[in-house]
């Protein structure tokens, strides 16, 4: 799932959607000067201004939840407002600092944006409470201010053509002064900075993977046909079935089993009356037609296999997907396929799964891990995504614009690289906490 919603007709897509919370996101954009011209489009509000390009009092960013983006401004700029993004930006600037966030404002993001100091004892950005990721700062007296207590999260950033490297002050710093000429190096060693710690990679075999889900091995199945279980209580284990299974009853279980499905709904589907519905152990083969392998609450899958089908699990209330192994989708003609999806529904937990959205055989990253939205229920609520590992996607983790969600947890989530646009797309809706445990596989760097 793409997000479109704050993209414009010349702008590419993009890979990196913004953190902050944004219901309404506000695109400013042209050549800054005397002439004002508002125009609402499509829900946005876009501001073009024009006329001459240089000034020397700060442009001053006052609107919250909003988005600059694409412009070379040759004067400083002032963030007044919350939760806004500086986005591929050049600045030119002198004076006191060539970026200052104003006291008590949070949720600022700078990214893939040029700071260039025209005066030796200009700073870069100040005071801290910031994120700066992918952000070149040339010339300045100090790149990236913060001291303790108003710290900055810097990630993949620049300090005259070095990277910039991360640590926590010790102690609350002052202004920093002009900083001797020997190596860049000690130059930057003196200037207060902080960047989350990287941690190193786990290995992929604390993930689940096809040795450690599905039916244990040794295990005996018996063959059987399709399945309608409708009887609280029951228990089925130890089972070849070659078919469907449909559960309309309370606290049923199906243990140790293999199910290979080929119709074109569910492998497995609740039907009212059915709730603590537990899967465990099982295989699922969705033979490349299954529109979702489960579908669609009141269950928990615990160490199973899925594989071969256009979606996998969906995600309705009162569902648990746990220690699982989620895999080799099934591209058809149109599909849009999702490891799990969810549309609405509250009181869902995705905890340590192994999630493959990439298909390395067909070099098909498919559409995403993860896809939630708020499509078929009022709400999504009390959502909880941890300790999984994700590969894939156009984007690995998709929120719909169209979500009305709260109480929504990404934490502690290992990502691949085999997406087409980036990890995640709409990390800043409300309701949604993208905390910066989230990181990349490989290198244990925040998202």
């Amino acid at each position: 799932m793409t997000d479109t919603n704050t993209t414009n007709a010349t702008e590419p897509p993009n890979p990196l959607p913004v953190p902050g919370r944004r219901r309404r996101r506000i695109l400013l954009a042209g050549a800054f000067g005397l002439t004002l011209a508002i125009l609402a489009v499509s829900g946005y509000l876009v501001l073009t201004v024009t006329g001459h390009p240089v000034r020397t009092a700060p442009l001053v960013l006052d609107q919250p939840e909003s988005v600059f983006w694409g412009q070379t401004v040759d004067r400083p700029i002032e963030v007044a407002a919350n939760n806004i993004t500086i986005r591929d930006v050049t600045i030119r600037a002198g004076g006191r600092a060539a970026v200052v966030i104003r006291p008590g404002v949070t949720g600022t993001l700078l990214e893939e944006t040029t700071i260039q100091c025209t005066s030796a004892g200009t700073d870069g950005i100040v005071p801290g409470g910031y994120s700066a990721l992918r952000v070149r700062v040339n010339g300045c007296r100090q790149a990236f201010g913060q001291h303790e207590g108003n710290l900055a999260t810097i990630v993949d950033s620049e300090r005259d053509g070095r990277p910039y490297p991360g640590g926590v002050p010790a102690s609350p710093t002052g202004p920093v002064g002009p900083t001797p000429d020997p190596a860049a190096a000690e130059q930057m060693a003196n200037e207060p900075v902080y960047a989350p710690a990287q941690t190193p990679p786990t290995p992929i075999t604390y993930w689940p993977s096809a040795a450690n889900t599905g039916v244990p091995p040794g295990t005996t199945l018996r063959n059987s046909g399709s399945l309608s279980l409708r009887t609280a209580g029951q228990v089925v284990s130890g089972l070849n079935i070659v078919g469907c299974v449909t559960v309309a009853a309370a606290n049923v279980q199906i243990l140790r089993s293999r199910i290979t499905c080929n119709s074109p709904t569910y492998s497995i589907r609740t039907l009212t009356g059915a709730s603590n519905l537990l899967v465990q152990d099982v295989e699922i083969n969705g033979m490349g037609q299954n529109s979702a392998s489960v579908c669609c609450g009141d269950y928990t899958l615990n160490r199973v296999n899925i594989y071969n089908m256009i979606d996998g699990p969906r995600l309705s209330s009162n569902t648990r997907v746990t220690n699982s192994y989620i895999h080799s989708l099934a591209r058809v003609a149109s599909s849009h396929n999702d490891v799990l999806q969810s549309t609405g529904g509250s009181n869902i937990v995705i905890r340590h799964n192994t999630l493959l959205s990439y298909n390395p055989t067909t070099n098909d990253p498919f559409n995403s891990c993860l896809t939630i939205g708020s499509e078929t229920a009022p709400t999504l609520t009390n959502l909880t995504y941890e300790d999984n590992y994700c590969n894939g996607g156009n984007y690995s983790i998709g929120i719909s614009p169209r979500l009305v969600g709260s109480n929504i947890v990404f934490r502690n989530n290992k990502f691949g690289r085999d997406y087409r646009y980036g990890v995640v797309s709409g990390r800043d809706r409300a309701g949604v906490s993208w905390q910066a445990t989230n990181v990349y596989f490989d290198n244990g760097r925040p998202v």
